[in-house]
């Protein structure tokens, strides 16, 4: 975890340890960055409000890094406003939990992130140009490989496996994500963006299609 205050580092080492987790305190960015070059770890609580470099900055700078970008990330701060959530779910973290908070939430936030996230034993799809390989967690367009973090892979996998469906943002929320109950909608329109962001330079993004008032879907022929 990163986190610069030692009442949280030590809560949380004394609740995950308990729980048969392994904590690393950070206090700030370049310790962190720090530990992430000896070891990426199976996943990363990341505060906000960090001495130097924000939580925020340090978000996007490894979901840009090759060996981080797939990294489940737990936004974890006293930021509560939406724009705040909106903000964190749009640079890549995998949920949001607000201060103060209930270890035993936490502790189960953070095995729905990694349960979700598991690479699951599905066989490769082809579908409109594109190649979803789960088994090599691998997206390409042709010889064009196309880097996606960990959630994106997972919408645009299921897109592709109920092509022309129209699904509405609870509908993933629960099939995607499996928490609905937790996270708004929002976070949805969020991580589409990213995923027809990351589509783009192979000019597939326009697949993924917005139906006014209804949701999502995989439109095969554009």
């Amino acid at each position: 975890m990163v986190d610069p205050d030692p009442f949280t580092q030590q809560l949380l080492l004394q609740n995950f340890g308990c729980a048969g987790h392994r904590l690393t305190c950070c206090a700030d960015a370049e310790a962190a960055l720090i530990e992430l070059d000896a070891r990426v770890p199976d996943l990363l609580l990341l505060e906000w409000e960090l001495p130097g470099q924000s939580g925020d900055a340090l978000l996007r700078r490894l979901r840009a890094g090759p060996r981080t970008r797939a990294l489940p990330i737990i936004m974890l701060t006293a930021r509560a406003a939406e724009p705040d959530k909106v903000l964190a779910l749009e640079a890549g973290a995998d949920d949001y939990v607000t201060k103060p908070f209930s270890p035993r939430e936490l502790l189960a936030r953070t095995g729905a992130v990694l349960r979700r996230l598991a690479p699951p034993p599905s066989e490769a799809i082809e579908l409109a140009g594109l190649c979803v390989d789960p088994g090599m967690r691998r997206v390409s367009a042709g010889a064009r490989e196309i880097a996606l973090g960990a959630v994106e892979f997972r919408l645009l996998e299921f897109f592709m496996r109920h092509p022309e469906r129209v699904h509405s943002r609870p509908q993933l929320l629960d099939r995607v994500w499996g928490c609905h109950a937790v996270l708004g909608e929002r976070t949805v329109d969020a991580h589409v963006g990213r995923l027809r962001q990351a589509l783009l330079p192979s000019g597939r993004h326009g697949h993924i299609q917005t139906v006014r008032g209804a949701g999502y879907r995989f439109a095969a022929a554009r």
